[in-house]
């Protein structure tokens, strides 16, 4: 079978990779993920509170997701991140689009961050790196999944200038069973990217 040629969206991959600077001085290494970081990932994961991975659509402490999620990579479909401090993974992010019909110009972003590098730009500076990922290949429109009690992430969303869509009632239920609302929310990639410009102005999450 010949192979195939790689797309758009893999070679601007290349561009991804860079060093950041909390708002600390940490000094942070964002990078996409490559299927030998697989172990450290799980490792990433499973070192989560509970109360972090409550609501994640899957029960990433398992090896049957990692060996799906390292399946579904292609850089199109599925853009992954990593953010690296001293030889650990200390942060993922991940850029879901489709590559074809009437969505394409539309992704989700989802970013996990351990808890000692919360509340210190990481997160923040993933989904920047994200984001304008996401412009370069097109995307026009971003969409959040947020579960109705997550009352920080929500108003994190709307500082970005996410606003609420929809309400889907007992959409997801949490690891315990119990059934919540999940709440979507939107924004306009550029308008996005204006905003996270604004926020990271008094520190500088990246080398540029």
């Amino acid at each position: 079978m010949a192979s195939r040629a790689p797309g758009e969206a893999e070679m601007k991959v290349e561009t991804l990779s860079q060093p950041v600077s909390l708002r600390d001085g940490t000094q942070i290494l964002i990078r996409p993920m490559d299927p030998e970081d697989g172990p450290a990932l799980l490792e990433f994961f499973r070192a989560l509170p509970e109360q972090d991975r409550q609501y994640l659509r899957d029960d990433v402490t398992k090896e049957e997701w990692l060996e799906r999620f390292l399946r579904r990579i292609d850089y199109q479909t599925l853009v992954p991140l990593v953010a690296e401090h001293e030889g650990q993974i200390v942060g993922s992010g991940n850029l879901y689009r489709s590559a074809y019909g009437w969505t394409k110009h539309v992704a989700e972003i989802r970013v996990s961050v351990a808890s000692a590098f919360q509340r210190r730009g990481l997160g923040t500076a993933m989904a920047r790196v994200l984001v304008r990922h996401s412009i370069s290949i097109g995307v026009e429109k971003m969409v959040i999944h947020v579960v109705d009690n997550q009352f920080a992430a929500k108003r994190a969303f709307e500082k970005l200038g996410f606003h609420q869509e929809a309400i889907l009632k007992g959409h997801v239920k949490d690891i315990y069973g119990h059934k919540r609302d999940l709440v979507v929310m939107s924004n306009d990639v550029s308008h996005l990217w204006e905003t996270m410009e604004a926020m990271v102005a008094d520190y500088s999450p990246s080398s540029e």
